[in-house]
């Protein structure tokens, strides 16, 4: 089984958010339909710009607290190094 850390993100100046997640195509499908109220539906926070792949749940947990204590800007650079204009990769990862 695969174990997922993602950057969602409102557009590029916007809000982003950092989570974990099992079913990576489940879980941005609830962000972008507002399934669960909180952070990302209040700001809007759809897009999915980045995201790791892992193989098992300690290490994309750990990764995940990792990120979320980086400075904005580091977090902006890893996006950028592999998708530099924000695509929305949601579509890519469906199929």
């Amino acid at each position: 089984m695969s174990y997922y850390v993602y950057i969602i993100a409102s557009r590029r100046d916007g809000a982003i958010y950092i989570g974990v997640s099992k079913d990576i195509v489940r879980r941005i499908y609830e962000h972008r339909t507002k399934a669960v109220p909180g952070f990302t539906s209040k700001y809007n926070i759809t897009r999915l710009v980045w995201f790791e792949i892992y193989d098992d749940p300690i290490s994309a947990i750990s990764r995940e607290k990792e990120l979320k204590k980086w400075k904005r800007s580091w977090k902006v650079q890893l996006i950028e190094k592999d998708n530099p204009d924000w695509n929305d990769l949601y579509e890519s990862i469906c199929s």
